[in-house]
């Protein structure tokens, strides 16, 4: 059974690694959002945790998905994971771009280009594993509401 979830459980700590430390480095800074002026529709502070912690285990039952397929398949899942990679390492920078440095266009233009990652990751991930590019549609709609929140936030506080 260990064999069978071990690709699991290390690929959901990894994502969940990468928020964790993300959130550390803000997390002196993430004060700041009661205090900006956001749109009406923006979640109390709360909501935040509790969302990525559902999208990076997603993101990483999904990554794991696509691994398996490269071990029991033959499948080549090099590009997929690199673009996973990828957006995890872009994902990771946005919340140090926008509460340490508080350079809200900024990081509403890194949140498109995580966007356009998580993109051709989800298609990479549909050509191996339709399940697990599916996981990932939760992780798109959320990215969208956060450009909506991000951009809102910087229109609203120049």
């Amino acid at each position: 059974m260990w064999i069978k979830l071990k690709p699991y459980i290390i690929s959901v700590l990894i994502a969940l690694g990468v928020g964790a430390l993300s959130a550390w480095f803000t997390k002196g800074n993430m004060d700041i959002y009661p205090y900006v002026a956001k749109p009406r529709f923006a979640p109390p502070m709360a909501v935040f945790p509790i969302v990525w912690t559902i999208l990076f285990i997603l993101m990483g039952i999904g990554s794991a998905m696509i691994y398996k397929a490269g071990i029991n398949d033959g499948k080549d899942v090099s590009g997929a994971l690199r673009l996973y990679g990828l957006q995890l390492i872009i994902n990771f920078f946005w919340s140090i771009i926008f509460f340490n440095m508080r350079a809200y266009l900024f990081a509403f233009i890194w949140l498109l280009l995580l966007w356009a990652a998580v993109i051709a990751m989800t298609f990479k991930f549909h050509k191996i594993n339709k399940k697990a590019a599916y996981l990932q549609f939760p992780y798109l709609l959320w990215i969208k509401f956060a450009g909506y929140l991000n951009l809102m936030i910087y229109i609203l506080n120049r």
